[in-house]
């Protein structure tokens, strides 16, 4: 019976329009929340104006922009409402500097109502949504960095705010809680909005001395979003953030006050990324290794937010595709959310600040300024068209058989992008954690260079014994470290611990291969090997990579920081290195026994994902710029079914081009 009670009709109307816009809210944020989904997108400044595109609006410029970026595949664009742009607060001064009030660039104190109040320009605010409503129009979601006071190499900021810390000033605080307020309220109803990001590397607004202050801004900006819209999630939109317990930036502090993490990996500003060639597997694989060290340690979904090759002395055009190429599937296959490029258009021909003075920001776009498409662009929009066509929305999340764990006094980012290299020429996938928190359950540990008088607590050290009595692996490597206990456990004797004399020289037979190499070891340690099996000697017979039973498990002792080494040893993974991952592989063998499918090139990743019990998605990832051929061994019981991206195999013969995949089905006989 219908509603005669036109009050009651109308609150029932309104219930139901706040329900669909909470459940548009939650559709619209599974594409980066939701593990499987996978964001194909870039950074966006208009192509006639970068960051002055506000100020220079030229709505015609950009529905132009955007249409030629939907049409060549582009779904998501991350977006900048330039701070000083749309919040353009002055002071004004009276005597001896003191500040009358705070006001627009005329002197016209700011209103009592409206956004004004807010020091918001209510011009620039309808600017954004008719820019979200062409977003719309071409199908493309939007990123949204709300404080934007970083860019491209120069610090915007507000007039009235110029001079302060504005990640942890009281007056500054104040006005990034009013911009966010305002902008987000006024905005969140246009459905082109996908979520909204902090900024763009807000942590290069300002110093901080510890973390805490760190988390106050963070929190303080989060609340904000949240208040005024609960139903699209945050994007930290953060770089640079670090594992360790006394950083001021940590992992841990940005997956507390946000929904998504985000990684910006490039090669020329990464540590240890910029050793080898663009299309190489350590310089690759960099986006993937960072985006799981974030997302595993936080707990959270993490995204590869930018990344790129930084112009034409890095790589040419052909490189550059590659490499496009194999990190778009490399991040997909690594449960990152998406990967975003940095950046739509070239900004080669700009006269002003940042461009007239930052080497390396104007050639970095998919697009040139005349609107010739890049090959870059033209890989974003095959992976794209990938995507589409698929059978399912989501890629289950791979196989992961192992743990690689990071702990004090360690260079983790440096081991952890290593091990990362190591585990995955080895053929096996791993999940990071730090020493401290809850051990996850798995079949293998790694402890890889471990570092200094306490890496971690005893009673931590205790639980990792108890796993492996309890029939799991661990692998260790030394550098320079001292743990609660060793002896006993390793089932050794230390007889000497000494400074070395010159470097260590390792040979050994392992996983089938002849390895041999010299390598930088802090100490010698002389070592009895009583109970435990020699694998590896040095030149006089001391051995330096053992395995010993304990309980039902074993654990493997290395006496040297291969990761540790291996991070800033230039080539290190290139064709005709020693098979450093030998060592890897070695210990994963029974765990690589059980996966569908297995192959012996170091250059080809594999990754492993659970359709059912009785089907697999495996992709295989060519890491190297030339053409390769590989015979994959298929778990007896199993079949290649068919392909999704690659032809078919019609034998257990794989080839796969220079720097591209193969993505194949597998199901139970």
């Amino acid at each position: 019976m219908p509603c005669l009670n036109p009050l009651k009709t109308q609150c029932k109307n309104y219930l139901i329009l706040c329900f669909l816009l909470v459940l548009g809210g939650r559709a619209r944020a599974q594409l980066l929340t939701q593990p499987g989904t996978f964001a194909v997108g870039c950074n966006y400044w208009a192509s006639h104006a970068g960051t002055h595109m506000w100020r220079d609006w030229r709505p015609e410029v950009i529905e132009k922009d955007l249409q030629q970026l939907s049409e060549n595949g582009i779904k998501v664009m991350r977006v900048f409402p330039l701070w000083p742009d749309f919040q353009p607060i002055h002071k004004v001064y009276a005597g001896e500097g003191g500040v009358k009030y705070i006001g627009w660039a005329n002197g016209q104190p700011l209103p009592p109502t409206g956004v004004g109040a807010n020091g918001m320009s209510e011009e620039q605010l309808q600017h954004f949504e008719a820019f979200a409503k062409l977003a719309q129009k071409y199908n493309i979601k939007l990123v949204v960095g709300l404080i934007t006071g970083w860019m491209s190499g120069q610090l915007y900021v507000p007039s009235a705010l110029e001079g302060r810390n504005i990640l942890t000033d009281p007056e500054a605080l104040v006005w990034q809680q009013k911009f966010i307020t305002t902008f987000v309220h006024r905005l969140k109803n246009q459905p082109a909005i996908l979520a909204w990001d902090f900024g763009n590397e807000c942590n290069v607004m300002g110093k901080v001395d510890n973390h805490h202050q760190a988390y106050v801004w963070s929190a303080m900006l989060a609340g904000a979003i949240k208040s005024a819209d609960p139903t699209r999630p945050i994007v930290s939109g953060m770089h640079s953030l670090s594992a360790e317990d006394n950083a001021p930036w940590r992992i841990e502090d940005q997956a507390a006050t946000t929904d998504v993490l985000t990684t910006h990996p490039y090669s020329l500003w990464t540590k240890y990324a910029s050793q080898d060639g663009v299309n190489t597997m350590r310089t690759i694989l960099h986006a993937a290794a960072e985006t799981r060290l974030y997302g595993d340690i936080g707990g959270k979904p993490a995204l590869t937010e930018e990344t790129g090759v930084m112009g034409p002395m890095t790589g040419g055009e052909k490189e550059k595709a590659a490499f496009a190429r194999t990190a778009l599937f490399s991040n997909w296959a690594h449960d990152c959310m998406g990967t975003l490029w940095w950046c739509a258009y070239d900004q080669l021909s700009f006269a002003y600040p940042p461009y007239n003075y930052a080497s390396v920001e104007g050639e970095l776009g998919l697009i040139k300024e005349d609107r010739t498409v890049k090959p870059v662009l033209g890989e974003f929009k095959a992976f794209s068209g990938f995507l589409d066509q698929l059978p399912f929305k989501a890629l289950p999340p791979r196989k992961t058989e192992a743990v690689c764990i990071l702990t004090e006094g360690q260079d983790t980012w440096a081991v952890a992008y290593t091990s990362f290299v190591l585990a995955k020429q080895a053929g096996f996938d791993f999940k990071f954690q730090k020493s401290g928190q809850e051990l996850a359950e798995a079949p293998l540990y790694l402890l890889p260079s471990l570092k200094g008088i306490d890496p971690f607590r005893k009673d931590y050290w205790l639980k990792l014994l108890e796993k492996v009595q309890a029939g799991a692996t661990l692998y260790m490597s030394l550098d320079d470290a001292y743990l609660p206990t060793f002896n006993e456990p390793l089932g050794v004797n230390v007889t000497t611990n000494a400074k070395r004399r010159g470097q260590l020289a390792f040979a050994a037979k392992l996983a089938g291969k002849n390895v041999k190499f010299s390598t930088n070891a802090e100490r010698k340690l002389s070592i009895d090997p009583k109970q435990a099996t020699v694998l590896a000697k040095e030149a006089d017979g001391n051995p330096v990579f053992v395995k010993t039973a304990y309980g039902k498990g074993h654990i493997y002792l290395l006496t040297f920081p291969l990761e540790q080494n291996l991070t800033t040893q230039t080539g290190a993974f290139d064709a005709g290195q020693p098979a450093y991952a030998s060592l890897y592989r070695e210990l994963a063998r029974p765990l690589l026994a059980e996966r569908v499918l297995t192959q012996p090139n170091p250059f080809v990743g594999v990754t492993e994902h659970a359709v059912s019990d009785t089907e697999k998605v495996v992709v295989l990832i060519n890491y190297s710029p030339t053409n390769v051929s590989t015979t994959a061994q298929v778990k007896n019981g199993w079949a290649v079914a068919g392909s999704l991206y690659g032809p078919k195999p019609s034998s257990l013969s794989l080839p796969l081009k220079a720097n591209d995949a193969l993505v194949l089905t597998l199901r139970k006989k």
